[in-house]
């Protein structure tokens, strides 16, 4: 076996495969983890992922990636290792897995649209990571690719709410350790703006567009795709479509017939760059790329190709134009990758010119019929002039690439761009036909000439990518009269040719037929001079020529034509008649010529006024005009003079130096100068400073400038009052910085030349200049503001250059006196920038330049802080101070910030305080305070702290830093992304407490000087830091935790170890901060963090003993954590980690503590069982299963209830209220509020505290009015009508004997009225109940393993209950037998299920005892105020007797004990006992009978009672027992138990056995009474049912009788209506129980609204008398750990229950009501007359069809008026609403006691109805089914 091996190289490595390790050893991977291996051995790795450096193990080599990294630290202990890979690569894989986890997030959470947002991002990011991987990328596009990638990442940070990522100029991230702190801040803004732009961007822009001066677009021709049949020439432009005119010149390429470049070496290489672009350029409205075909070859392709056809003649073939604007201007991304189709566009015939072809082409908006043919270019923008473009993508310019410059100048003229250069186009032309039939083809030949009529070689040039040629022939257009050409070319004449040169026009007619074509000759010639007669050149624009006829075989000389005039209105002006003009063979003709011409010169000037002042030596005399004219032409148009700035400026400083008279012209020269400077510095003509800057440095030469300049300067300043000099004044301050370069300029050529010789009077002359400049500013008068304004903005640009050749110190003392001479209030927004303006300057780099500057600059601006002028201004040069002080070329900074810290700290930190947080400037200034202390020392600290003059001073000092320190972490200034700004803010501000500490230590602790207030600040400011948002490290991602960790540590800890050691220090002053630092500790105590907890939890046991030694005891110090610990961890603070740290260790302190122990130990055990509640409040508290939250409140309030604190316990009510109103559940909601108002009292009392809810209620007796009347709401809406007339009865004895409110007792009792008719008259649905256990380990500890009693809701079935728990509990297994769990349920991880349906026992009512009671008042506490229930289950001992089953049909009964009485505050209880015994089968039996009977003499009296109610449920029920066919009836019994072989085997039965003959022989007065009744009531169809009965009773009867005895007949008395009479059953065992077998039946859904019960202690179940000690299976079993039964409510009326005997009902028969489906809602009812009904009148119903249809319907109810009949059920059909009854007409006529509201409700479902026999049918046939009655449109049944 091989062993382990340290890895060398193979140190880093990402996992390219999920792996799950089965071990402890193993390492899981997931794709994309990242690895640092640590050894290696025979395929397997060992090391550990770097998100999770503590867990360590191995993993397969195989299912990892190894990468190259840099290792630090190698084969040691802190041995790191970082991929080495490019920072934005590591930052995009940093990315990516960030933003991974946020994409599967969003999926869970179904934000798709993000989903999708973010998933295309992160396509994006991977695609541009594998580029730069890559590593083939050119530079400029890597470069390009960089910026894109970080401004993705910024903007999708802030798409998911990260981090913002603050970045330097390169995109790099910057490190806040490195960087100052202002520029931190304006860091952050920076990247805020940025990414609110991109986000408001449609598309990609470049980022370099609008910073560069030139652009220039880079195109590729992939392709050209016509079928031209001849060579051909492509002409490419740029073509301003608005306009209708070229802008740049052309780029050709000659393409050969056979498809390809005619040079095969241009084949791929046809490349050319349009340049010279600018912004004007980049904003046209529409820019095209527009090319031209000029085919060469024969007249008509249609002619043969052979020699009889002329060739070589150039005509027009089409266009194809493609819009680039969006390129341009950057809205399109340009990628030369991508391909573009330009559609080609032929002439459609002779007459077509490519002018009209361009147009329309450009106008058309739908597609071309291009028919595949066209062109295929890329393109690409290219920012920078043209050597810049060479040098950043040599890849893509070279020297191969065609330059098409811009037709004229560019935005920017460098010196030394020489040009020269002409643009001429061939407009148009008009000749006529002459000798021909037909107009001529005529074709325009041009040429350069001399004056002796040579030609100037290779001077035209057609386009880029062709060389020049000596002549140009222009497109031959067929038979044209009128041709129009619009044909550009170019004419680059060298200087010297310039003069004496001109160009000349041949026209000459062309045949298509070679022999023809040979003898056509020149027609006609025309020209044009190139310069004019005063020596400017040809102007701009459009010239009509003279076109001259020549005569044939005669020479067109030089000498001749130019003797006539060249412009056509020349010869008009000159002489009446063109017939006229003639010389020689030439002859003026009335043909026409047009042409237009474009000049870019930078050496000869079409301007006179500019000639005259280049050439003034010619003309001396004419200088002082030529100079006003400069002047005038800088004001109106300063094109020309920026054209020629380095001549114009050659010719002033040339006069400046040598002109002898000064007076005269040095003033002049320095206007005129301070204009040309002027028009540099206007806006249209800012690009050309870099030009003016590269002139003085490289080509001005005026050595002795500088003392003429100084003298005219001085002269202005000092004559500043004198309004003549204003304006020059003016214009001088404006042009400063430039005549501050001429000067120091020209002085430092002097000195070069002449070796520093006059140095002193140089630098007396500055100083004179300086002082005067000063003197200016102590003006005040209002004609001074503007020159004063000028020189504050002007003045600091000089610095930069003065200090080369002055004395920076000296001139430090001049620039302050200059800001010190500004009067007060007077220029106050300008004095600060320009102090700002200096503080950029060079001269603030200087130590001591500093050290005179800024205490003047600090007092400056401490002045206007303090009295809030100027704020913005102020805060931007604080910030600029700071930040120049913090840069590395500055030097030592310890005394600037002296300086700074003493003048200005304070007022920044008072101005914070009282600044608003949502002031725009407030950020600003918390950077500036934050820098200041950032750049403190401890020396600062301390020398800052001694310059206070009295400990008073000290004090309120400390006092505003503490406040400030808290607002700030309280509530941060900064947005909540600007993470890096607040860590920073968080790293300084714990620095300077550190360092307040120790003052506050020194000087406010001992006995004489102790501040409590300083020290209380203290606190709660160490407390707001340490708990502040932004340190809560377990809320951030692993990658953000630990960038925290690495950078500033945990803070938390540092400030609690601070906290911890100036607490015991306090010594006898600790008791004065008990109890209000207890809060605030405890919150600090709270975060989660291990060691801060484990160190400072003891404080509490100091607390503890402090105030125990001072008072005794440690009630404040309990009541406050008690207090404090419900706010703060129902806010999301504390956890079960906190909750064992705090018992282990105040409980090791307190049994350690002589006399805290006991009473420690107990407050200890409180703290933590508040905890356990208050943790799982808050782990449901979002639940969506309110119950689960209504649990956790209960038992909190409980807890509460207990310790006796009632303003919490009241709380924690009304939050248990609203949770039951949300849910509808208003029986529980009212019972709650029932519970605070049993604690208030009848009287005047004043409250303590008032109650949000019931802001109005000033005393206990009205707030307690208040609940009662929303509890009776509550207890009328949950139909807890009882509940509600006893609160309605305690109102009304108030309102009677107390406060004599007979108005609101007329109401009250009315109220209590109606309460009284609904219980009578309204139909409650009877609520079912379940028993419900919680078994496995994987519920929350107040439901694991415990049992509860549910209330079903209204309609709720066993079914619907299940499910409706089920889906509250999705992971729940279903326990489906009702047995008891075993242990290895109790304890699984998992989550069980047990629910069944139980029964609730009714309690024994004294007041009900041995009184008839309604069934409406008796059937309401059968089901609510109960807390017993039980449950019974058949099981079969021994052999089952096929004959008899009863014979061994046991029954297990539990019984079950809640808590409390349901309803109460829960719908709801845990069960806290449990009884679990048999029922023998003899024991059922008596109590089958039993029921039997009740049920016999219910239906009786039933019967007497309503003569008209129908006998169906009568004759089935006497059948059933009189004809037993299917159970055997009494006979099984009998068989069973009456047998001598039963008594003799069970003696101790006999009793009972007895007890059941007595009620078999009860039975026979039963039914002789029912038969009697029967037969006066049965319809004719019932006769043979009867006689059939009454031949089987009289033999039933004598057998009874003659075994069993004889009974008295029934009582024939008839009640009003039918009672139930409760007796007690003495005479049977009172251990008997009575119960009936659990069954589920079918359930409906329906809220229900209930109540929480008192937990009173009622009668048990009776229990049977042991057999033998053998039959009782189960004792009593507490459930869980109940704590003993709270009475919540203190009910007056209800006294403690006693054991006694069993209550029995005598039970009517009801009828189980239908449940409501789902799908229908219920109808609600409103209250008409005081009385609940339907909303609208109800439909009918057919009493004759309802009563052969359901025995339910014809079942009538009991009334006491025929007007207040409450509605019958409606027919049973395929859904119902009983929500919504109808009433009948004939049912309302009916006697009151059989209308059907009365009916009882019984557990099961009725009894079919009997046959009834149809008129005329067979008796013996089954019936038909009843029809459903029809319905008319309207809905309403048919009456």
């Amino acid at each position: 076996m091989t062993r382990w091996v340290p890895t060398i190289t193979r140190k880093y490595a990402v996992a390219i495969y999920n792996y799950h390790g089965n071990g402890e050893t193993k390492l899981d991977l997931t794709v994309g983890d990242t690895l640092h291996i640590l050894e290696e051995n025979d395929g397997w790795f060992r090391g550990f992922k770097l998100r999770n450096k503590s867990v360590k193990g191995i993993f397969p080599t195989s299912y990892v990636h190894i990468k190259q990294a840099l290792v630090e630290n190698a084969g040691k202990y802190n041995e790191t290792v970082a991929p080495k890979e490019p920072k934005v690569v590591q930052e995009m894989t940093t990315v990516l897995r960030e933003w991974g986890v946020i994409w599967k997030q969003l999926y869970v959470r179904h934000s798709m649209d993000l989903f999708d947002t973010v998933r295309k991002m992160m396509y994006e990011m991977i695609d541009w990571r594998r580029q730069i991987m890559s590593g083939t990328l050119p530079v400029d596009e890597l470069k390009e690719l960089q910026q894109l990638v970080t401004s993705k990442i910024d903007f999708g940070n802030r798409l998911l709410g990260l981090d913002l990522v603050v970045r330097d100029e390169q995109g790099g991230i910057l490190d806040p350790e490195t960087t100052g702190t202002i520029s931190l801040y304006r860091a952050h803004e920076t990247a805020t703006e940025r990414i609110q732009r991109e986000k408001s961007m449609q598309g990609v822009q470049r980022l370099s567009q609008t910073q560069a001066t030139s652009h220039n677009l880079y195109v590729v021709v992939k392709n050209f795709v016509c079928r031209v049949g001849e060579d051909a020439d492509v002409f490419m432009a740029l073509y301003d479509a608005k306009e209708n005119r070229f802008i740049s010149e052309n780029y050709v390429v000659s393409w050969s017939p056979q498809g390809m470049p005619k040079d095969i070496e241009m084949l791929n290489n046809l490349r050319a760059i349009f340049t010279d672009l600018g912004q004007y350029d980049l904003r046209r409205e529409k820019i095209c790329l527009l090319c031209q075909i000029i085919r060469v070859g024969r007249m008509d392709l249609k002619e043969a190709d052979n020699k009889k056809f002329t060739n070589g003649l150039r005509r027009p073939f089409g266009v194809a134009v493609m819009d680039i604007t969006d390129v341009v201007n950057g809205k399109m991304e340009s990628d030369i990758e991508k391909q573009h189709f330009i559609p080609f566009q032929q002439v459609s015939g002779d007459n077509d010119f490519l002018e009209g072809v361009i147009k329309k082409v450009v106008s058309a908006r739908g597609e071309l019929n291009h028919k595949g043919q066209g062109l295929w270019v890329s393109m690409k923008m290219l920012d920078g002039d043209i050597k810049q473009v060479r040098k950043e993508y040599p890849h893509l310019v070279d020297s191969r690439t065609a330059v098409a410059r811009k037709m004229g100048f560019p935005e920017v003229i460098m010196p030394g761009d020489v040009r020269n250069d002409m643009y001429v186009t061939l407009v148009s032309g008009e000749f006529d036909r002459g000798t021909k039939a037909r107009n001529k083809n005529v074709e325009v030949t041009m040429c350069v000439c001399k004056d002796d009529g040579s030609v100037v070689q290779n001077v035209i040039f057609t386009g880029a990518g062709v060389p020049p040629v000596s002549e140009y022939k222009s497109v031959i257009y067929y038979q044209q009269k009128q041709p129009r050409w619009m044909e550009t070319i170019k004419v680059a004449i060298p200087i010297e040719d310039f003069y004496g040169s001109h160009l000349k026009f041949a026209f000459r007619h062309r045949s298509s037929m070679e022999e023809k074509d040979r003898k056509e000759k020149i027609f006609a010639i025309a020209y044009v001079q190139l310069m004019m007669q005063e020596g400017t050149t040809l102007r701009d624009g459009k010239h009509d020529l003279a076109v001259y006829k020549c005569e044939r075989n005669k020479p067109d000389e030089a000498k001749v034509y130019l003797s006539l005039p060249a412009m056509d209105r020349q010869g008009v002006t000159n002489n009446n008649s063109k017939s006229t003009l003639h010389a020689g063979s030439l002859s003026l003709s009335k043909d026409s010529f047009q042409i237009q011409t474009l000049g870019c010169s930078t050496k000869l000037t079409q301007n006179v006024d500019l000639l005259g002042l280049l050439k003034w030596r010619a003309n001396p005399g004419n200088l002082k005009n030529s100079l006003l004219s400069l002047m005038k032409v800088c004001e109106v148009s300063g094109e020309e003079v920026v054209k020629f700035l380095q001549d114009v400026l050659d010719a002033l400083f040339n006069i400046l130096m040598e002109n002898q008279d000064s007076d005269l012209y040095d003033n002049l020269v320095f206007d005129a100068l301070i204009g040309v400077i002027g028009l540099i510095a206007d806006r249209k003509f800012h690009q050309f400073h870099p030009v003016l800057d590269t002139y003085i440095r490289e080509h001005f030469s005026a050595t002795l400038a500088y003392n003429k300049l100084m003298v005219v300067l001085k002269y202005y300043i000092d004559n500043a009052n004198e309004r003549d000099n204003h304006e020059s004044l003016l214009k001088a301050m404006k042009s400063l910085q430039y005549i501050f370069k001429f000067i120091v300029r020209s002085r430092v050529l002097y000195s070069q030349l002449y070796e520093g010789k006059g140095k002193q009077q140089f630098e007396a002359a500055v100083r004179h200049l300086f002082q005067s400049l000063n003197g200016m500013m102590t003006y005040t008068s209002d004609s001074t503001v503007g020159v004063q304004g000028a020189a504050l903005r002007y003045v600091p640009t000089v610095i930069p250059d003065v200090i080369t050749v002055f004395d920076p110190k000296e001139l430090s003392l001049l620039l302050k006196d200059f800001i010190n001479n500004i009067p007060p209030d007077r220029l106050v927004k300008q004095k600060v920038q320009c102090m700002n303006n200096i503080v950029h300057s060079d001269l603030f780099r200087l130590s001591e330049c500093r050290g005179i500057l800024l205490p003047m600059m600090m007092a400056q601006l401490k002045k206007l802080i303090e009295r809030k002028e100027e704020m913005p201004d102020c805060v931007k040069m604080l910030s600029d101070v700071l930040d120049r002080l913090n840069r590395k070329d500055v030097g030592p900074i310890h005394g600037d910030m002296e300086i700074v810290m003493k003048e200005i700290l304070r007022t920044v930190i008072q101005t914070v305080i009282f600044m608003d947080r949502d002031a725009p400037l407030i950020g600003s200034f918390v950077a500036c305070m934050t820098g200041i202390l950032r750049q403190m020392n401890e020396f600062h600290y301390q020398a800052y702290i001694d310059a206070f003059p009295s400990r008073s001073d000290l004090l309120d000092f400390l006092m505003e830093i503490f406040m400030v320190f808290r607002d700030l972490v309280s509530k941060n200034v900064y947005p909540r992304d600007w993470v890096v700004m607040t860590m920073h803010q968080n790293h300084v501000v714990l620095t300077a407490i550190k360092y307040f500490t120790q003052t506050l230590h020194k000087s406010f602790l001992d006995e004489n000087n102790f501040e409590y207030q300083l020290w209380n600040n203290f606190f709660h400011l160490a407390v707001s830091f340490l708990t502040q948002d932004s340190l809560q490290l377990e809320n951030f991602s692993h990658a953000k935790r630990m960038k925290i960790i690495n950078k500033y540590q945990d803070m938390r800890r540092v400030i609690g170890f601070e906290i911890l050691s100036m607490w015991f220090n306090l010594g006898q002053h600790k008791i004065k901060f008990i109890p209000e630092m207890v809060g605030p500790m405890l919150e600090m105590t709270l975060i989660p963090e291990t060691k801060l907890r484990e160190h400072t939890i003891p404080i509490f046991f100091d607390m503890m003993q402090c105030e125990f030694a001072t008072r005794g005891n440690f009630n404040q110090v309990e009541n406050e954590i008690i207090t404090q610990l419900d706010h703060l961890v129902e806010g999301g603070r504390g956890d079960d980690q906190y909750k064992e740290l705090f018992y282990r260790i105040i409980s090791d302190h307190c049994q350690k503590h002589r006399y805290l122990r006991q009473r420690g130990l107990y407050f200890v055990d409180l703290v933590n069982r508040l905890l356990e509640r208050l943790l799982d409040y808050r782990t449901i508290m979002n639940d969506e299963n309110r119950e689960n939250r209504m649990s956790c409140t209960v038992n909190l309030l409980n807890f509460y209830k207990e310790i006796n604190r009632q303003e919490m316990y009241i709380r924690y009510l009304y939050k248990l209220c609203d949770l039951h109103l949300e849910c509808d559940n208003y029986t529980e909601a009212a019972y709650t509020l029932l519970l605070h108002a049993t604690l208030l009292k009848w009287t005047d009392e004043p409250l303590i505290t008032t109650h949000d809810k019931y802001p109005e209620a000033q005393t206990h007796r009205q707030l307690k009015e208040m609940l009662y009347y929303d509890i009776i709401e509550y207890f009328d809406k949950g139909k807890m009508w009882e509940e509600g007339i006893r609160l309605c009865k305690e109102l009304a004895s108030q309102y009677e004997n107390e406060t004599f409110d007979f108005l609101n007792l007329s109401l009250i009792l009315q109220k209590q009225a109606m309460f009284y008719d609904n219980i009578m008259k309204t139909m409650r649905p009877d609520p079912e109940y379940f028993r419900v256990g919680y078994f496995g380990q994987g519920y929350p500890s107040f439901l694991r393993n415990k049992v509860f009693i549910y209330r079903g809701k209204e309609y709720e079935r066993l079914g619907d209950f299940t499910s409706r728990l089920l889906s509250q509990f999705p992971h729940a297994q279903p326990i489906n037998k009702v047995t008891a769990p075993g242990p290895e349920i109790l304890e699984s991880p998992s989550q069980h299920l047990q629910i069944f349906k139980v029964d609730p026992i009714l309690e024994e009512r004294r007041e009900f005892r041995g009184k008839p009671v309604a069934d409406q008042i008796l059937n309401f506490y059968k089901v609510n105020e109960v807390q017993k229930f039980t449950f019974s289950r058949p099981i079969r001992k021994g052999d089952r007797d096929s004959d008899n089953e009863f014979a061994n049909m046991f029954l297990e009964r539990t019984n079950y004990v809640t808590a409390y009485k349901l309803p109460g505050i829960l719908r709801w209880f845990e069960v806290t006992s449990t009884n679990t015994f048999e029922v023998s089968p003899l024991e059922n039996a008596c109590e089958i009978m039993e029921n039997s009977n009740r049920e016999m003499r219910h239906l009786i009296e039933q019967q007497r009672a309503d003569p008209t109610l129908t006998v169906n449920t009568l004759s089935l029920r006497l059948n059933g027992i009189i004809d037993a066919a299917v159970m055997g009836g009494t006979a099984n019994y009998e068989k069973a138990f009456f047998t001598e072989e039963y008594m003799a085997s069970h003696p101790e039965d006999h009793a009972r056995i007895e007890r059941l003959k007595d009620l078999i022989a009860c039975q026979i007065p039963l039914l002789e009474a029912g038969l009697k009744v029967h037969a006066q009531k049965a319809p004719d169809s019932l006769r043979k049912l009867q006689e059939k009965m009454d031949s089987l009773f009289v033999e039933m009867k004598t057998r009874v009788e003659s075994e069993y005895g004889k009974k008295p007949p029934m009582d024939e008395t008839t009640r009003t209506r039918p009672m139930s009479l409760v007796w007690i059953t003495r005479n049977k065992p009172v251990d008997r129980p009575v119960s009936t077998i659990s069954t589920s039946s079918t359930s409906s859904d329906g809220p229900i609204r209930d109540r929480p019960s008192t937990p009173e202690t009622g009668l048990g179940p009776p229990q049977l008398p042991p057999k033998d000690g053998k039959s009782v299976r189960h004792s009593s079993q507490q459930q869980g750990k109940s704590s003993p039964v709270k009475n919540w409510v203190n009910k007056t009326k209800e006294a403690a229950a006693v054991d006694g005997p069993v209550v029995e009902l005598n039970q009517t028969l009801k009828a189980a009501r239908p449940m409501r489906p789902v799908s229908q809602p219920r109808i609600s009812l409103t209250k008409q007359n005081g009385l609940p009904g339907p909303a609208t009148p109800p439909p009918k119903v057919n009493r004759d069809a309802n009563r052969s249809a359901s025995p339910a319907a014809s079942v009538s109810s009991t009334s006491s008026s025929s007007s207040d009949v409450p509605p019958p059920l409606p027919e049973k059909k395929a859904y119902a609403d009983y929500g919504n009854i109808a009433e009948d007409e004939d049912e309302q006529r009916l006697p009151a006691p059989l209308r059907v509201s009365s009916l009882p409700k019984s557990k099961s479902k009725p009894v079919p109805p009997l046959p009834i026999k149809e008129p005329g049918g067979d008796p013996s046939q089954t019936p038909p089914l009843p029809k459903k009655p029809s319905r008319h449109p309207s809905g309403q049944q048919q009456q």
